[in-house]
């Protein structure tokens, strides 16, 4: 029953990062649909939709493979992925710093909007990351109380 529940954790997360990586592809690509058909140049709006179009796919991709190798885990499984999911939250945060620091770098220093949507758009993605991971985090930590 506990490896189980532990499946059905993962099973559910990587579903959310499918969602969540698919809408940033499609969201993504409608503003620079929308950018091309109206022949706009906002490189922050491009560079920022560019940046989500490419984390998505990546986002995708990744989830996609391991949804694909699923399977029940013993003990010395969970804690492999607890502390996999430890990693991976602070790498989160790493983009998070990233991303802010290259928007204001390109905002402060270079006034280069191209840096400051490609900022932002980093940012944005760790953070929905963070959160999608914390949420695991919080329902493994659940399962073995």
């Amino acid at each position: 029953m506990w490896a189980d529940s532990l499946l059905a954790l993962e099973r559910d997360h990587l579903l959310r990062l499918l969602a969540w990586g698919g809408a940033s592809v499609v969201l993504g690509g409608l503003v620079l649909a929308l950018l091309a058909i109206r022949r706009a140049s906002s490189p922050l709006l491009r560079h920022f939709a560019l940046q989500q179009v490419a984390w998505g796919l990546v986002e995708v991709t990744a989830a996609w493979r391991a949804r694909r190798s699923l399977a029940l885990r013993d003990l010395a499984g969970y804690v492999e992925l607890d502390r996999l999911l430890w990693l991976t939250m602070g790498l989160d945060v790493g983009y998070v710093g990233i991303g802010i620091t290259l928007a204001l770098t390109g905002w402060l220093l270079a006034r280069r909007q191209e840096l400051v949507g490609a900022g932002v758009a980093v940012a944005v993605q760790g953070l929905a990351l963070l959160v999608l991971h914390l949420l695991l985090a919080s329902h493994l930590a659940r399962l073995v109380r």
